[in-house]
């Protein structure tokens, strides 16, 4: 099985979206709409594009894909890479497919000169919190994410 990662292009989206839609289901959470796909598409492949999508295929298959995108540390004074999500379908998980994202998202943090990179997890998803201990990632006891949904 030869797995590679790349980036996301345009013809790509169509799949990304039906993975994306599988991650709501995981997540039990209700999938983007047209209107939000189309922003989706807009925002990754339009001009001013504000975060990247890596993909994971063998072959045509798409088996997975990353979001990230870059803020700003002031205390590092560098950039951080932002994983917003890593997902990889079920049928496909336990392949390396994560190592391999997590290897390509090193190598694009430290191109660009960044001084970490962060993401959540949820707290209930026990094969990712240990996927990322494996990793030797340290999960951030002493900070509270909050959200204002606007």
């Amino acid at each position: 099985m030869k797995i590679t990662i790349k980036k996301a292009r345009k013809k790509d989206f169509k799949k990304v979206l039906g993975l994306i839609n599988e991650l709501a289901k995981f997540e039990k959470l209700e999938p983007p709409g047209k209107k939000e796909a189309k922003r989706l598409f807009r925002d990754a492949f339009g001009e001013k594009a504000k975060f990247k999508i890596l993909t994971a295929a063998e072959g045509k298959n798409i088996l997975g894909y990353a979001f990230y995108f870059f803020t700003y540390s002031s205390f590092l004074a560098k950039p951080t890479l932002y994983l917003e999500d890593l997902f990889i379908t079920e049928r496909s998980r336990n392949l390396g497919i994560g190592k391999l994202f997590f290897k390509e998202l090193l190598r694009i943090a430290l191109k660009n000169k960044c001084g970490r990179m962060e993401w959540c997890v949820l707290d209930w998803n026990k094969d990712a919190i240990e996927f990322y201990n494996k990793l030797g990632a340290k999960p951030l006891s002493d900070w509270i994410y909050y959200r204002k949904v606007l």
